[in-house]
């Protein structure tokens, strides 16, 4: 599928992943609206970019919808880059007094994670299925997992089985949504330059970097960006998740 000029939407748009993601199909032709939340820089970030900025949580149908609404404004909705999500709650399952970690974090990161993740995908399938075909498909949608999906590490209980969630939805959505001529594909980053990791020490960032096989850095937002753009645009990806990790394995701790 051709960017240039297709209607676009991209959650978790306001920094990091989407942001990228966001900028690279605006540099490409693309008519973008950006999705985060009301507290986030979305309308800040999509006044620079010359995009669409809807405030909404991926949770809520109806503001998931008012965003589906905007981007079809501008055309048919035909790529969807879903990468709004949040961190786990790093709770092992038992504490060193042998209590157990506590249901209300764990049921919180699945809400938002991978119920959050199925409500941008079924929505967005559904504003895709009724689109002509253009380039042999009616609509493409990337969501975002991460390696912990395969490797998740001690204290990433809950963080995994979300992400694990998005990897198994992956294949069952492309053949659900195969009938309509609708792609779906997961990226399953690594261990990623983010917000988080730059507070931490530089030795602690080299040590980081230093274990991902090749290259030897951390991934960038915009490695996703080309990832999520390559994904739409190639016809015969589907139904996969990608891991995007420098083929980094990760160790249980």
């Amino acid at each position: 599928m051709q960017i240039d000029g297709i209607s676009t939407l991209v959650t978790g748009a306001a920094s990091g992943l989407g942001l990228a993601t966001a900028t690279r199909l605006v540099k490409l032709g693309a008519s973008v609206v950006m999705v985060d939340l009301a507290s986030s820089e979305g309308a800040l970030r999509s006044e620079e970019l010359g995009a669409r900025f809807i405030p909404a949580d991926i949770t809520d149908a109806d503001a998931v919808n008012a965003a589906l609404d905007a981007a079809v404004e501008a055309g048919p909705l035909r790529a969807v880059v879903h990468c709004a999500g949040r961190g786990g709650d790093r709770l092992r399952i038992l504490d060193k007094q042998r209590n157990p970690a506590d249901i209300t974090t764990f049921a919180e990161v699945i809400r938002v994670n991978l119920i959050g993740t199925y409500n941008v995908l079924r929505l967005s399938a559904a504003r895709m299925a009724g689109n002509e075909l253009l380039d042999g498909d009616r609509g493409a949608i990337v969501m975002t997992a991460s390696v912990a999906a395969f490797d998740g590490q001690i204290g990433q209980t809950s963080y995994t089985a979300a992400k694990a969630g998005v990897h198994g939805i992956t294949l069952v959505a492309a053949r659900d949504l195969a009938s309509y001529q609708i792609r779906v594909n997961t990226i399953a980053p690594g261990t990623f330059d983010t917000a988080m990791l730059s507070r931490l020490r530089d030795d602690i960032r080299a040590g980081l970097a230093d274990a991902i096989p090749h290259p030897k850095r951390l991934g960038s937002a915009e490695d996703y960006a080309h990832l999520a753009v390559s994904v739409i645009e190639n016809p015969f990806i589907n139904g996969e998740t990608i891991r995007l990790d420098g083929a980094l394995r990760m160790a249980p701790r």
